[in-house]
């Protein structure tokens, strides 16, 4: 067994909404760990469109999963957290007030006086399509993300789904895979119009192709697709010739441990009060897609003001003897001294 780590605030999940409570919390002198299941920074964002745009972050009219990640690493370095990764939260329990010891799958133990589940909408999975054998090809001919654009430079791609994924990647692949194939058990899409509008544009054009029709099975060796056989909407069967596939058929969400943290659920999701988004265990709270109350916006934006709401209330837990003064970044020295711009 590790030695317990004695912290101020845990927090699960190092999505945007964990990374920029770092910066709030960091601001009013709290230390933090963070605990994420993936092998990398950025959630969501990072792990399931990091080269995707992003349009509604304020004062940033366009940056993707990774730049914002990038960016958010730089705000919080003045604060020195740490991190854990590839490590998930299995046990939350109430050994003070405030204190709790969290253990993670790792036999890592913490002891902090607050926690904040930060977790989106818990553990994200690629839904697997019903093709028999084709977890022999994922990870090498087969991809359920793209995480780097270049990965799939001269691929005879197949895209398999009529959702916006599908559609974005279709487009955002076309000009530089070798030549892509979109195919759709049918000829109506649930992608945005304007998506839809430029991806039968490539097809008049010769660009693409657009086949209708379902994925029966997969054709190749060692790991390497040669060609899907795919069941029109006549019956007829026939093959499309591909070394590379991306099926889009959606995210299954798994709650995972979440249910046994002692917190109450309702519909999946961590209900919380909105004046510090504080669930119904005084001391943790939960900000972003995992949380509910009347109004609810599953918006990053919306994301980095819980967690601002969110640390002042930590804040007294922390520093249960301490005024919080609430100060102004632009104003305060202090507050300056501490982030290395004074």
């Amino acid at each position: 067994m590790t030695d317990t780590i004695k912290t101020d605030v845990l927090i699960i999940g190092a999505g945007p909404c964990g990374l920029f409570a770092v910066f709030e919390l960091g601001l009013l002198d709290m230390k933090v760990h963070l605990v994420d299941i993936l092998d990398k920074l950025g959630g969501q964002c990072a792990e399931l469109y990091p080269e995707k745009p992003i349009y509604d972050i304020p004062a940033i009219p366009m940056v993707t999963g990774q730049g914002l990640t990038d960016a958010l690493m730089e705000q919080i370095k003045p604060f020195n957290p740490t991190f854990h990764l590839n490590e998930m939260v299995e046990t939350i329990e109430k050994i003070g007030d405030p204190l709790f010891r969290v253990t993670t799958d790792a036999g890592q133990v913490f002891e902090t006086k607050v926690v904040v589940i930060s977790a989106g909408g818990g553990s994200f999975q690629p839904k697997r399509p019903p093709v028999p054998g084709i977890e022999a090809y994922e990870g090498t001919s087969v991809f359920y993300a793209v995480r780097k654009m270049e990965q799939f430079r001269g691929k005879d791609l197949l895209i398999v789904g009529g959702g916006d994924s599908a559609l974005d990647w279709v487009l955002n692949l076309q000009p530089i895979a070798r030549r892509v194939t979109l195919l759709h058990r049918r000829d109506d899409f649930r992608a945005a119009p304007h998506s839809v509008d430029q991806m039968r544009k490539l097809v008049a054009a010769g660009k693409m192709n657009l086949k209708l029709g379902q994925v029966t099975a997969l054709e190749g060796e060692n790991g390497m697709l040669s060609g899907a056989m795919v069941k029109g909407n006549d019956n007829e069967t026939f093959k499309i010739d591909c070394n590379t596939m991306l099926p889009f058929f959606g995210l299954t969400m798994k709650l995972g441990p979440v249910a046994n943290w002692g917190v109450k659920l309702e519909n999946n999701l961590v209900p919380v009060d909105t004046e510090a988004f504080e669930t119904n265990v005084p001391g943790i709270f939960a900000i972003g897609d995992i949380n509910t109350y009347p109004g609810k916006l599953k918006l990053i934006l919306s994301g980095f003001h819980e967690g601002a709401l969110m640390a002042q209330k930590a804040s007294r837990y922390v520093f249960p003897d301490k005024r919080v003064v609430f100060q102004y970044t632009t104003s305060s020295s202090s507050l300056q001294k501490k982030l290395g711009v004074n």
